[in-house]
């Protein structure tokens, strides 16, 4: 029985984590495109700036849209939460069009590929390291804390030089947490003896973790590398 169950955890596991870097790279691709379109209207990316309701409309809807995904994952069907997971990465499209808009096209293709490389090689240090990363992922979480009390403080101070530490800072966080998040994903997957609904809820929610530790990793590499136009 042993036998028959890492059989089908041997069968199972790999088409898993294959599809939590598919649904992960799906949602850039939709955030991507999103943004794009934005872009070639000015006009569009002008309404998000000046309209503060729009703007903190979107991003109080992010919110919601993570937190009722994580929150409700267990009571909600598998298409739901890809439905919803997909809503997010459209409103996360818009939210970021502003921010891109700053920046000439050469330099966000250049971090993006940076971004993806940085991205790729702590995935595959958190995927194959024999370390147990459940500690620092305790410190990345608090400091992931401390890094979102700085950036609301600084809202108000407008201090370049904090936001420039902030920048760094958070490159470090979410270099980490994209290891951190890669083993924990791995090793929650590998307890699933079939590929049934919850297996495969699982594996959204970490896509989902990898998309934030992805998108997070960019903005910050972005203010850092990127030419502003």
């Amino acid at each position: 029985m042993i036998n028959e169950q890492e059989g089908t955890l041997s069968a199972a596991f790999p088409a898993l984590m294959r599809k939590v870097y598919l649904w992960m790279t799906l949602a850039l691709a939709i955030t991507g495109f999103t943004s794009m379109i934005v872009l070639s209207n000015e006009q569009f990316v002008f309404t998000i700036i000046s309209n503060q309701v729009l703007f903190w409309g979107l991003i109080i809807g992010e919110l919601v849209l993570v937190f009722v995904i994580s929150g409700r994952i267990n009571k909600m069907s598998i298409t739901t939460a890809t439905i919803l997971f997909v809503l997010y990465a459209v409103v996360n499209g818009l939210t970021l069009s502003p921010l891109l808009f700053a920046f000439t096209k050469a330099s966000i293709a250049k971090v993006f590929f940076i971004t993806a490389g940085t991205f790729g090689v702590m995935s595959v240090i958190g995927y194959t390291t024999k370390t147990d990363l459940s500690s620092m992922g305790k410190i990345l979480f608090m400091a992931l804390i401390g890094l979102i009390i700085a950036t609301v403080v600084n809202l108000f101070m407008h201090n370049s030089t904090l936001d420039l530490i902030i920048s760094y800072a958070g490159v470090l966080i979410f270099v980490g947490l994209t290891a951190w998040d890669t083993q924990k994903i791995k090793n929650m997957l590998a307890m699933c003896e079939e590929p049934n609904e919850q297996a495969h809820k699982i594996a959204l929610m970490g896509s989902l973790a990898l998309y934030l530790d992805f998108i997070n990793l960019f903005i910050y590499l972005l203010r850092i590398l990127g030419d502003r136009k």
